[in-house]
């Protein structure tokens, strides 16, 4: 009998501390930087994010997410046999994020590794659950996107500063004989490393380099457009579906004039799409799994829908997954 994996929990958590655009702009203005609640919110469709406080790590935004996923999955951590966390914010050089939050989880025992892809970390993340499913490596995994942007964020740059919040989403994923994730497609190309990224790194003591995020917009978009509607069409092909099978666009919330173009491309209507970015702002690795996850407990995403998840970041990665929910 063929194996699958289906997701059967979804959470979620943001830090409690709130941050609309007019607090970012009293912020900045503090340090002689002009924007407007206008600027940000035409370029990007944002109006609010959430940073973690100091000393709060993305495992312990993990840790939230993932203990409302296992409560919704109806399962406690020790039935877990794998756990991937997709971050670029993780809390040490080493050990992965992931061993941190098996232990705050008491999971411990089973594989636990981190997925760096940037901001389509969770797709990769959830694309290698899948296939660890598939070939019996796992039966119950939980995939995780956890994010503190807030840490890397040059607050001398309004053009990226605004555009980053922290939080984490979860989902269980576990062993079916009915088909969940239907096709996973992903893709990177390392010519375009200078476009988004955080070039410091530490060494001798010291941070060499710069730890600040760095990020070519107008590059970022016209790249972002096209791939997502390559990787989406890809992942429909392999599984033999049409766009308008549809039932909900789950994009990486980066900024909605993208995911209104890869709807448009797509033939689809925003009201197909979940927007949280207006919200959360862009949580990179998290965002996807927080939109599901807001999806879900809204009752708007329901058993038995399509899903496509699809997401773009540093290195520059995209891919996509197509599966019913």
């Amino acid at each position: 009998m063929q194996r699958f994996s289906r997701i059967t929990g979804t959470g979620s958590y943001l830090p409690p501390a709130r941050l609309s655009n007019a607090d970012m702009v009293a912020r900045l203005a503090g340090q002689g930087i002009e924007t407007s609640d206008d600027w940000i919110v035409e370029r990007t469709g944002i109006r609010a994010r959430h940073f973690a406080a100091a000393g709060v790590n993305s495992s312990d935004l993990a840790a939230e997410a993932c203990r409302r996923a296992l409560e919704a999955a109806r399962l406690k951590p020790e039935d877990i046999d794998l756990i991937i966390v997709a971050t670029s914010t993780p809390d040490m050089v080493f050990p992965s994020t992931a061993c941190i939050l098996q232990n705050k989880l008491g999971a411990n025992g089973c594989p636990a590794f981190d997925v760096q892809a940037v901001c389509s970390g969770f797709v990769y993340a959830l694309s290698v659950a899948d296939a660890m499913i598939q070939n019996a490596s796992a039966s119950k995994a939980l995939v995780v996107g956890a994010e503190v942007f807030s840490r890397i964020l040059d607050f001398k740059d309004r053009t990226t500063c605004v555009l980053f919040g922290d939080g984490a989403g979860a989902v269980v994923l576990e062993a079916s004989d009915r088909p969940g994730i239907l096709a996973t497609d992903l893709h990177a190309d390392g010519r375009y490393v200078d476009i988004l990224c955080t070039p410091g790194h530490v060494a001798e003591g010291g941070v060499l380099g710069d730890p600040l995020l760095k990020m070519d917009g107008q590059a970022v978009f016209k790249l972002a457009v096209g791939v997502l509607e390559e990787s989406a069409r890809a992942v429909l092909a392999k599984a033999g579906r049409q766009e308008a099978e549809i039932d909900w666009l789950i994009p990486h919330q980066a900024n909605i004039r993208i995911m209104q173009s890869t709807a448009k491309k797509l033939k689809l209507p925003m009201e197909k799409v979940m927007v949280t970015v207006d919200q959360h702002g862009n949580t990179s690795a998290a965002s996807i799994p927080l939109a599901l996850d807001a999806g879900v407990r809204a009752g708007k995403i329901k058993p038995g829908d399509l899903l496509m998840l699809e997401g773009v970041g540093g290195g520059f990665t995209w891919g996509a997954v197509l599966l019913n929910f």
